[in-house]
């Protein structure tokens, strides 16, 4: 199981969580990518050549934010064989309405770099309406945050609710995903929170989050 952060982020800020998501059973790496430098097809290329090395057969990933979108790319670029199971906390898909609006202040595009770059000129010409799942047969869940504290709130303040406080829970629907989840909580506490990491091992090994446990929470 590859565990990959988001943007401006280091493979260290998903330490915690690998601890915790590795207790259902998978050997645990975290991975660390120039999310600023590189486009999203070249930090997509480079996990995959990196998961080439890896000796398990089927590489699973957990994704946080932007990290998500360069897993589901890097997935498509596996094998069939290898292509395991894929949990995205919080990664937007559909859309970055915040990414959308810092990109637009002076030095933004420099700020977000070209990983956003190019997921928001994918968003622009991708067909609409489509609901067949894009990265074959890879089972991808996703869970989605309305803790609505986070650094998109002060660039956008009209970052459409509900949102974690940088996505909001529209952006983070994956055409064909097997489940989506939304859990009270931020978009950074995402990284710290045990019930993300019970949610991830649930998807991890049953391929469907676990909604009794979610009890409290809304859910989609």
């Amino acid at each position: 199981m590859v565990l990959i952060h988001g943007l401006w982020l280091h493979g260290f800020a998903m330490l915690l969580l690998a601890k915790r998501v590795g207790r259902c059973g998978y050997p645990t790496r975290t991975y660390s990518y120039p999310s600023v430098r590189l486009s999203l097809t070249e930090n997509a290329e480079r996990l995959a050549r990196f998961c080439d090395g890896l000796p398990a057969g089927r590489v699973h990933f957990v994704a946080h934010s932007m990290g998500g979108a360069v897993a589901l790319k890097a997935a498509g670029a596996l094998p069939p064989a290898r292509r395991g199971r894929i949990v995205l906390l919080g990664t937007p898909f559909r859309d970055t309405y915040s990414g959308r609006r810092l990109r637009t202040w002076p030095g933004g595009s420099a700020i977000v770099g070209r990983c956003v770059g190019e997921l928001l000129d994918d968003v622009r010409t991708a067909p609409r309406n489509v609901d067949v799942n894009p990265f074959g047969d890879c089972d991808v869940g996703v869970i989605a945050g309305t803790g609505r504290i986070g650094l998109g709130r002060l660039f956008a303040p009209d970052l459409p609710k509900p949102n974690d406080g940088v996505v909001a829970v529209e952006e983070t629907r994956v055409p064909g995903m097997r489940d989506h989840l939304v859990l009270p909580v931020s978009h950074t506490v995402m990284l710290v929170s045990r019930e993300v990491a019970h949610q991830a091992c649930a998807f991890l090994c049953n391929g469907k989050f676990d909604r009794a446990r979610a009890a409290g929470a809304s859910v989609n």
